[in-house]
């Protein structure tokens, strides 16, 4: 494990960009972190509508897509693969998870969006449909925390199917009950302040 004596599994957990990250693909984002160990770390950003609708790539599962009914931009990986994020109410567990659903955290999961959307239909809470995601090699994520790029914070599973997805930022960073709450009052334009 190069480097690393434990890796902590920060699945399920949120990846809140702070106001010195540099990178525009990651500009006040919300990354819901689905997978995290030692071969490296993927999620999805929760607040990046496109104007596309989830009818128009993946008519099945339009009616199911929560509102706004948009494709999500996940990250700047795969544009052309899509994932699925559904939370199902409960977290229905082991033997009760329906087909076609698998347990990231909690009651979130990943969707086959290859299944029939009939077989989720009755199960789904909040569906949401991505296009990309974010990744990070083996370390590269721990790097990126240590030089203070990213807050992590719980997820909530409302945060998956936030109505809001622009103002998802500050609404996770005002929860937090430390002096994080703080930071989503730092303006857009600090230069303008």
């Amino acid at each position: 494990m190069s480097g690393m004596t434990e890796v902590s599994s920060l699945t399920g957990r949120l990846l809140v960009a702070t106001p010195a990250l540099a990178d525009p693909n990651f500009d006040r984002a919300v990354v819901l972190l689905l997978d995290h160990d030692e071969e490296g770390s993927l999620g999805v950003v929760l607040n990046r509508p496109t104007p596309v609708d989830v009818g128009d790539i993946l008519e099945g599962w339009a009616a199911l897509a929560g509102e706004p009914g948009v494709v999500f931009q996940g990250g700047p990986v795969s544009l052309d693969s899509a994932l699925g994020v559904a939370v199902i109410p409960g977290g229905a567990n082991g033997d009760r998870a329906p087909l076609g659903w698998r347990r990231v955290h909690g009651a979130i999961g990943l969707v086959d969006l290859e299944a029939p959307p009939e077989l989720l239909a009755s199960a789904l809470g909040s569906l949401r449909i991505f296009a990309g995601y974010a990744g990070w090699g083996p370390g590269q994520l721990e790097d990126e925390l240590v030089e203070g790029a990213w807050y992590v914070v719980e997820s909530e599973p409302g945060d998956v199917s936030s109505p809001s997805p622009e103002r998802l930022w500050r609404e996770v960073l005002r929860r937090q009950r430390n002096e994080l709450a703080m930071v989503a009052t730092y303006p857009d334009d600090p230069s303008l302040n």
